[in-house]
């Protein structure tokens, strides 16, 4: 099957179908010339539908690796392997940089991505942006972290301090989480997203059908979806949350589930 009637069969379209395109040229490099050949930074989003179009074009999970910079990273590069490279030597032409402000500049995400945006740099050569208390370290792929050494010098109002660092030095931050404990009718989708997302059944449930949630970062319409322990579902403008813990059944018949809800 030819790249456009892959694409055509998962369904792409516009930004996504172009991201994946370039995924597919990525992976046909590698094996073509035996070569490394890594694709840009890809979201959680993107990364499910390139494993699901990798699936589909027969390219087994041997030929490639998914790497961040550090363990857990959101955003991820899938690097393909030549058939004389093992997985477990294989970098991807990752960076780590850190930017130092003064702790009273109080800077966010959004400053830093905006002031990357304003330089130039596309999303998809910065992987997750790392903000603590007078610092921010950044994953970035190796063809900007030099530009970024020497060019990048504010982010908003504050002076930026921007050094190269090893990746074991990478400040990484806990994620926020709160747990919620509740009972279920069901394991449905439309039961669990509920709970987590704090809405009437029926509302959940049309937020399911219209295709605004995903569910392991894969839009999913089904409200009569099951669940199973580690599912992560999420929905724009109403978060994030993990079905971390499904307990037994209630003296009323109801499942009771332990969620981590990302603050």
């Amino acid at each position: 099957m030819d790249k456009g009637a892959l694409l055509d069969r998962m369904g792409l379209a516009g930004e996504d179908r172009l991201a994946l395109a370039k995924v597919l040229d990525k992976a046909r490099q590698a094996f073509r010339r035996n070569v490394p050949a890594s694709t840009d930074f890809l979201s959680p989003q993107q990364r499910s539908r390139a494993l699901d179009l990798l699936r589909l074009a027969g390219v087994p999970e041997s030929a490639y690796v998914l790497q961040g910079g550090y363990e857990g990273a959101e955003r991820q590069v899938l690097l393909f392997l030549p058939d004389w490279m093992e997985p477990q030597s294989a970098e991807a032409p990752i960076r780590c940089l850190r930017a130092a402000f003064r702790e009273e500049e109080k800077l966010t995400h959004r400053d830093f991505l905006g002031s990357l945006m304003g330089l130039g740099i596309v999303r998809e050569k910065v992987g997750d942006i790392l903000v603590a208390s007078g610092s921010a370290d950044l994953l970035v792929l190796e063809g900007v972290a030099d530009f970024l050494l020497q060019g990048w010098s504010s982010a908003g109002r504050a002076r930026l301090s921007v050094s190269a660092i090893e990746p074991d030095s990478l400040h990484i931050p806990a994620a926020a989480r709160r747990e919620v404990r509740d009972t279920v009718s069901s394991l449905r989708l439309d039961a669990v997203a509920s709970s987590g997302f704090r809405l009437a059944r029926g509302k959940a449930a049309a937020l399911i059908e219209s295709g605004k949630v995903q569910l392991n970062w894969r839009e999913c319409v089904k409200p009569d979806k099951l669940l199973e322990a580690g599912d992560v579902v999420s929905a724009r403008g109403f978060g994030k949350f993990e079905l971390s813990k499904v307990g037994g059944l209630t003296r009323k018949g109801r499942v009771s589930i332990v969620l981590q809800v990302y603050v």
